[in-house]
């Protein structure tokens, strides 16, 4: 790799691969060549520092930052996930945090100062809404929060200071769908950035960046690493951006990935596309199969033609509908419907009661007292986050024993 490429962050393949290649193959081939040890499994460098060969030589490197000195400035554990990462979404670069939300709160550091403005959806993660409408706000940065699909109001929430539009598509947990590329028109028709969290879809369904998006955050503690191993997050956009905005904030601030768990998601993404697709498939079923519940309200599922965005979703994403759903559980008021969601997770004997998503296990919550328990009341209710609402992350197990294990509770209500 020559070093002029790898200070500029731009995408690089080790010289044995050809140009052109698919994601899924990327996903496995991509990263920095091997040591001289000729490894095939990419090394695991747990080193915080590294040494230099002289003085000269250490000065100009820290200097430049071209090679590696120090593990919060970079290491090649890391690195190599950042290559593979930005090369499955079509970047030009990446940088990986700690947590999805330390990539977001990166974001905010990187292009946000006191005065500019953000449009975010309200149905974002319940900590994103925190992170902007709380605690950037102590720094004299203004978010607004409109409706994910109405692009109108984005349009109308758009002011002369608004620097960063925000969407997670599908959200987290009713799977609504934004237009990426309206949005990306608008944010750059007022000279702002477009950032999409693409957590739920990966780069397997879904490249923003080819839809007109500047950045692609991911919580890679979900799909990315896709058994429930580690905590991790990304960035990834222009070699620009992540190398002259938010790499200077990352190096001074440390909310960097650690290498174990960076060669981690390094090794997970090998089977990235194999486990969406799969995912998926069995998401569709559940889906089909508590769509004719008697018990069950509604369901929210991209993959479904009941869903209000179904033909964007499919156009977005591959024709997959992903590997989140939700669905709300039939009952005479909010006290009631909280009983029977309750009473429905608490009946799941193979399903995992846990907070997060993206496993090869699938996993029951209720979000309105777990993922969105720390918002107030009204802030649920705008997000459409109802005490009856129930959302599964499905895994790889036998969809008829994921259904049996939902028929446990919903068949007694």
């Amino acid at each position: 790799m020559n070093a002029a490429a790898d200070r500029d962050g731009a995408r690089e393949a080790p010289a044995s691969l050809p140009e052109g290649l698919r994601p899924e193959t990327l996903a496995v081939r991509m990263g920095l060549p091997a040591s001289r040890h000729g490894e095939n499994s990419e090394a695991l460098f747990l080193s915080s520092a590294f040494v230099q060969p002289d003085a000269e030589t250490a000065a100009r490197r820290f200097a430049q930052m071209e090679d590696f000195t120090y593990s919060r400035t970079a290491n090649p554990s890391v690195r190599s996930l950042e290559m593979r990462l930005a090369a499955m979404e079509g970047a030009q670069a990446a940088i990986a945090t700690a947590t999805g939300m330390s990539a977001i709160l990166l974001l905010g550091m990187g292009l946000l100062r006191a005065g500019d403005h953000v449009v975010c959806s309200r149905s974002v993660f319940g900590s994103t809404i925190g992170l902007f409408g709380k605690e950037f706000a102590k720094f004299g940065v203004r978010t607004d929060f409109v409706s994910q699909t109405d692009v109108g109001e984005w349009r109308g929430a758009m002011r002369p200071e608004t620097r960063l539009l925000f969407a997670e598509t599908p959200t987290n947990p009713l799977t609504e769908v934004c237009d990426i590329r309206a949005l990306a028109d608008l944010a750059h028709g007022a000279g702002a950035l477009l950032a999409v969290d693409n957590t739920f879809c990966t780069p397997v369904l879904q490249r923003p960046l080819e839809l007109g998006a500047d950045l692609v955050m991911h919580a890679g503690t979900k799909f990315l690493d896709g058994q429930g191993r580690v905590m991790a997050g990304a960035l990834c956009g222009s070699a620009r951006l992540i190398r002259e905005v938010f790499w200077p904030v990352l190096r001074t601030a440390g909310m960097v990935l650690s290498p174990f768990n960076a060669w981690v998601v390094l090794k997970a993404l090998e089977t990235l596309s194999l486990r969406m697709r799969a995912q998926s498939e069995n998401t569709l079923a559940v889906a089909r199969w508590l769509e004719r519940h008697p018990a069950v309200e509604r369901v929210f599922y991209p993959g479904l033609p009941s869903h209000p965005q179904h033909d964007l979703a499919m156009a977005q994403q591959s024709g997959v509908g992903g590997a989140v759903l939700s669905f709300i559980v039939r009952a005479a008021d909010a006290q009631a419907a909280r009983h029977a969601a309750f009473h429905v997770v608490d009946r799941t004997r193979v399903l995992s009661i846990a907070a997060n998503l993206g496993d090869t296990k699938t996993i029951i919550t209720h979000p309105a007292t777990t993922s969105h328990g720390r918002l107030t009341e009204e802030q649920r209710q705008a997000a459409g986050i109802t005490q009856g609402l129930i959302r599964l992350a499905v895994g790889l197990e036998h969809v008829d024993d994921i259904t049996d294990d939902l028929q446990r509770g919903l068949g007694t209500l």
